[in-house]
Order: C-alpha cells, then structure tokens, then sequence
C-alpha cells in the first residue's frame, strides 16, 4: 500500500479521538498525511504517525461553515492528485456524511475511498463502513479504530488504541512553573467550544473555591475567546479563597502548551469538549462534567481514569444542542463542588495503572475508566 490520506474535519477534540486509527493505518507500513480543518489542524500536528498536515476549510463541516468556494475546492483537488495518494479513509461521526470528501477524493484521482455512511454511496466508496444507531456503535475511539481496520490496518488493542501527542511538550508557562515547581495541580477548563456543554463562571468559581478550600492549587485554561469566562470564574472563587489560590492561564498557550499544562496536573475538571480528550491524550485523569447533549458512551474520555458526573437523564439527553434548552443549566449546574472535589479526590489517591470502573450519577451510564 502506498500513501493514505486519512481524513478528519472536525475540531481539535475529533482529531484526538481519530488519533488511535491514524496509528493504526500507519502500522501497515505506509506514509499517512492528514486532512484537517482550520479548527483541528493544531491537534492534527500533535498526532503521532502523521507526515504531513493537509487543511481544509469544508463547507460542509462546522458549526459556522464556509461557503463553497470553488478555487479552493479545485485545488485541493489538485493538491491530493498531486500527492499520488492510494487510499483514502475518511473518518466521520455518525450524524456526518463522508461523500463530500469521497466525491473530492474520486476527482483527484485516489483509488481506494473508505469510509462510514448511512446513505447509499453510490460508486465513491470501495469499502461502505456501518455503525450502529447512537448510543451504541462503541466510542468514538473504537469506531474510528474499526474504520481504519476496515480500510486494511492490523487490528489494536490495548495500548494501542490510547489517545496519544508528539513528545516533547513545550515547558511549563513560567507562572505555573514558579506557582506549582513539581506540578500536581488541578486543572479546571470551564469552557467549551459548545456552550451547552461548557459551565457557567458562578459554578465554576465554586468549584474552584471548593478544589482550593481543600489545598489544590487550581489553574483555570481557555482559548483567548475564553479569558472573560475565565477571569469571571477567578473573580468568583476569590470571594472565598486567597487569590494564589486560582491560576488563570487562558489564552497564554497554544495547544501543545495546554498539553503541557495538563500533563502535568494531578486531574482535570472540565466538559465534553476538546481538553477533556488532550488530558486523556497526555494520560491525566478526568473528572468529567458530562452534558448529555450527547452519549457519554461514545464521547466520554477514554483510556484514562474518569469519573463521570453531571445528570445524564435530563431533558436535554442526546439532542446535540448547543444551546442548553433548560434554563439554568441544572445537568450540569446542580453538580455542587463537594461532589467534584470528591471525585477530584478519588481520582488523586487512585494508583497508577489501575483503573477501575467509576459509577455515574444516579440514573445514568457507568462509565468505564
């Protein structure tokens, strides 16, 4: 097998996740490039095993896609023709169509089209992967992993489908570094690039002030669009706690620098959105503040320690919004810091390598470490 192209369109989270197949189809021997989006290419570059990062801005992909512009369409075209690639795998979730990429792939000239589709593909793919009806058809780590497999990569397990990122990191910003010289620090990321999965400053200033109640220094990330959030979380906790107690880096990384953040860090609080799947990627536990706007069973982090919180059969349960539709935002907001510091607690005394099965709240999934 020659060149593989494979193909993620989504954001930094998404690429993570696919992180596993990519390895995967590279253990066949071959070169494996990656098409990203604008919103992955960062993630797409921390991913081990890929040469080259292709991007992308698909117009039908993203929660604000551009529109179709026909030059840059044509020459990635002519970019993947003259690339001479041999198969290309275009990996999805489950509520997205590959045939847009397939139909581009087929123009430039790539014989061998992969992907997941519920719709007839017609002539674009050679192999048509199907999925299972949420919430089941496995993580979305497995499944991704099943479609490269079905492209022709060996099968993985173990610690082969671990998330995974180009080491070395970056060194630690020098105000953690000084704050915290040996690390250990927790992590709280309060936003989320969807808002109904991200919480809000007043809760997460609680949970903030109850992590440092307790002793943990916290270090609140976020991307630069995420320093209000941030700032107004801190101003919150400051109420109660001394103000060294809570650090407040959002916007002064970039994402091989969150990594680096995270990776040092005892746990990780934080949503269904991206860092939740780069802690897992540096192999840091989660406590997991769940929306279940989507299944946990197939977004949760995976392959690290995790407790799931968060009410898992609110109304809201698998409707993809991306605006919480309850005032309020009780599946998250009802989660009280004594709940979070108790799992932050669990998750710091657990011993290394021995993960074991966490439950989630009352009513909803058990979620697997």
């Amino acid at each position: 097998m020659g060149r593989i192209l494979a193909v993620r369109l989504d954001s930094d989270g998404d690429v993570l996740l696919t992180g596993p197949a990519v390895r995967a189809l590279a253990r066949t021997g071959s070169p494996v490039d990656l098409l990203a989006s604008p919103a992955g290419a960062a993630a797409a570059r921390l991913l081990p095993d890929v040469e080259h990062v292709l991007v992308h801005a698909a117009p039908w992909s993203g929660f604000r896609p551009p529109p179709v512009d026909p030059e840059a369409t044509l020459g990635l075209v002519g970019e993947l023709a003259a690339r001479d690639y041999d198969l290309a795998v275009i990996f999805t979730s489950f509520h997205q169509s590959p045939l847009p990429m397939a139909l581009l792939a087929r123009l430039a000239g790539i014989p061998r089209v992969v992907g997941t589709s519920e719709d007839y593909p017609g002539s674009l793919l050679d192999v048509r992967h199907r999925r299972a009806d949420p919430p089941g058809g496995g993580h979305e780590v497995e499944a991704a992993v099943e479609l490269a497999v079905a492209a022709g990569a060996p099968p993985a397990a173990g610690d082969q489908l671990r998330l995974a990122v180009r080491r070395p990191l970056p060194p630690l910003p020098p105000e953690l570094a000084t704050a915290v010289p040996d690390g250990g620090h927790v992590v709280l990321h309060p936003g989320a690039s969807v808002p109904s999965r991200g919480l809000t400053p007043e809760h997460a200033g609680s949970l903030a002030a109850g992590l440092a109640a307790a002793g943990h220094t916290v270090v609140l990330t976020g991307g630069p669009g995420e320093r209000e959030l941030t700032a107004a979380t801190r101003a919150a906790a400051l109420r109660t706690v001394p103000e060294g107690a809570v650090l407040d880096l959002a916007g002064r990384t970039d994402l091989a620098g969150l990594a680096a953040v995270l990776d040092a860090a005892a746990c990780v609080v934080v949503g269904n959105t991206g860092p939740a799947h780069l802690a897992a990627a540096v192999g840091t536990p989660v406590v997991s503040l769940f929306s279940p706007v989507v299944p946990p069973e197939r977004w949760a982090p995976y392959g690290v320690p995790v407790v799931l919180l968060g009410d898992q059969t609110a109304a809201c349960r698998g409707s993809r919004a991306r605006d919480c539709p309850v005032p309020g935002h009780p599946c998250l907001s009802e989660v009280p810091p004594a709940a979070v510091l108790a799992a932050v607690e669990d998750l710091v005394r657990r011993p290394a390598g021995a993960p074991a099965p966490v439950p989630a709240p009352e009513g909803g999934p058990r979620c697997a470490s």
